[in-house]
């Protein structure tokens, strides 16, 4: 639903058919309330703000954890991609989400609401030429949860880097670091 030009939506924690490219066409032109409240229509709105003012546009994607965040943003950048007519072989998300892999290692962590949750913000800078077609994206991290390096709440874990290394440690490049084996609320350093 929509409060205003805010798009609140809620995870349904499953794949629905509401975002192919049938309904990315769909919502392309349109103005915002003219079609259901959709993440679409808020990436449209910003997309021909920009085209129209020449002007650079923000969307914040908020919520709790698992709310699904990163998701809502794939979803935008797949939008801008479709519309832009992105020559930049198409799939603009999956190269600027390629990262995410080791973002998410270094940033997230089990807590009890999410098996993998972001412990830090993201802010994803997407370029776009004069004819409004993508031509570059910049992603950065920032406050970075720092606490749990050193403490993790009852059921909840350090970051997968941690465990990703323990798991490593047999490993010759690893030696030097000195690792031990982990276990679900620490880490063993020797």
């Amino acid at each position: 639903t929509l409060v205003g030009i805010i798009l609140v939506a809620i995870n349904p924690y499953k794949q629905l058919p509401i975002y192919g490219d049938a309904i990315i066409h769909a919502y392309s032109g349109q103005n915002m309330g003219d079609m259901d409240p959709h993440i679409f229509a808020v990436a449209e709105e910003a997309y021909k703000q920009m085209a129209r003012n020449n002007k650079n546009q923000s969307i914040i994607v908020s919520g709790e954890s698992g709310a699904g965040k990163t998701v809502s943003a794939r979803y935008t950048m797949r939008y801008f991609a479709t519309v832009s007519k992105s020559s930049s072989n198409a799939h603009v998300e999956d190269k600027v989400l390629a990262s995410n892999p080791i973002t998410e290692a270094v940033g997230n962590a089990k807590t009890t609401r999410n098996d993998n949750s972001s412990r830090f913000g993201k802010y994803t800078e997407i370029s776009f030429d004069q004819s409004y077609q993508i031509i570059g994206a910049n992603m950065r991290t920032y406050l970075l949860e720092k606490s749990r390096v050193v403490f993790q709440s009852e059921n909840e874990r350090n970051y997968h880097i941690f465990y990703q290394l323990c798991a490593s440690a047999m490993q010759p490049e690893y030696e030097h670091l000195k690792l031990g084996m982990s276990q679900e609320n620490n880490l063993l350093f020797t």
